[in-house]
């Protein structure tokens, strides 16, 4: 068995919360409880976790970002020049407002001492003979966005005139964070970005607050602070990506087809694979894969994590055969299109639910490529 992401059945990484851990942070937050507390509820409810994962049969484990509010911010918030507080308005999702804090520079961006660095340990800790852990960390390409979008533009440019100082600054974060994981022993990265989905979007030259020339402009700044941050990286160091068009509470902030991006995205980014969201017609056919280039893999996200539903199996295996068209078969592998749980409120499905999606997942890979070598 090979010991790099991706497998042939695969998941994203965030796992519905158990509600001894959303009690526990509560109690946290209203100051019930301390950070010891808090943390040793943390461990214990990782350790279930990653116990279920193994039960399951996946060869990936993760910490299901149970030490997180979000699947993003918490790490920016591990970076100097980051502040944030309880948002009023929340984000535009489709039906419902994301409410995750607000999010913006105090500051030039630095980093330390990650705490996702010591996150990482603690599940590297529980790898065995059949599983590696994998480390989810938001692209960089998404840090820039939640700085140069229209609603924190303004306060950005206090810190940072230049957008490819702040780029430079962001990049050099990465680097340092990621040599501390890859030094922490881990080989497996996911990068996770939902800014390529908000450049699909048939809005995003409003989302961005810009004309078409604008947003081919920050599509060229997001690919070339990604390829940045990652040049250099150890070769045996896999680093993925994950693109995303939104995943709170079983809803969405961005549809669209990957045509838009496909060039830049799917030929020009120096990752070893791509998670895409496959789950329903907001995210296209499969054509813009013909743009991936060299040997890349991509892990196609056909079960989706937004409802409870089964799949019907032969329509998964059928969708497998056409994305095949464009990528070879033994190239493509198998995954929800997103995590259960991108924030702690967790998608509109119970955790039988989670894991009935799971074992899906593994039924059609082994059915199409066999079992795992």
């Amino acid at each position: 068995m090979s010991k790099n992401t991706p497998f042939r059945y695969d998941y994203v990484g965030s796992f519905l919360r158990p509600e001894t851990l959303k009690r526990a942070r509560r109690d946290f937050e209203e100051g019930k409880i301390s950070k010891e507390e808090l943390t040793k509820v943390e461990d214990d409810a990782i350790l279930d976790l990653v116990e279920k994962q193994k039960k399951a049969g996946y060869h990936v484990i993760t910490d299901g970002e149970f030490r997180r509010a979000t699947w993003h911010l918490d790490f920016m918030w591990g970076f100097n020049g980051v502040g944030h507080e309880p948002t009023k308005t929340g984000l535009p999702f489709h039906g419902e407002a994301a409410m995750i804090d607000d999010t913006y520079l105090t500051g030039k961006i630095s980093v330390d001492q990650h705490p996702f660095v010591e996150h990482f340990k603690f599940v590297k800790a529980l790898e065995d003979e059949n599983t590696v852990a994998k480390q989810t960390i938001p692209a960089p390409a998404q840090f820039l966005e939640q700085f140069i979008m229209p609603m924190y533009i303004q306060n950005t440019n206090k810190y940072y005139p230049d957008v490819e100082e702040l780029a430079e600054d962001i990049a050099n974060g990465y680097k340092k964070v990621i040599r501390d994981l890859y030094d922490a022993g881990c080989r497996n990265i996911q990068l996770d970005d939902c800014s390529w989905g908000m450049c699909v979007d048939p809005h995003a030259t409003a989302i961005f607050g810009t004309d078409e020339a604008g947003l081919q402009k920050i599509m060229e700044q997001l690919l070339a602070i990604n390829n940045r941050a990652i040049e250099g990286a150890p070769e045996d160091l896999v680093i993925n990506t994950h693109v995303c068009r939104g995943n709170f509470h079983s809803t969405y902030a961005s549809s669209g087809a990957y045509d838009r991006v496909a060039e830049a995205l799917f030929a020009r980014e120096n990752v070893s694979a791509y998670y895409l969201e496959f789950d329903d017609a907001r995210s296209g056919g499969f054509e813009p894969l013909k743009s991936v280039s060299g040997d890349k893999k991509v892990v196609l996200g056909l079960i989706t994590t937004k409802s409870p539903k089964l799949e019907d199996k032969e329509d998964v295996i059928k969708r497998i055969h056409e994305a095949a068209k464009y990528v070879p078969l033994d190239r493509l592998y198998l995954s929800p299109q997103c995590g259960f749980a991108s924030c702690e409120i967790g998608n509109k499905l119970t955790e039988e639910e989670q894991w009935k999606k799971l074992a899906l997942v593994k039924e059609i890979a082994e059915e199409v490529w066999g079992e795992e070598k």
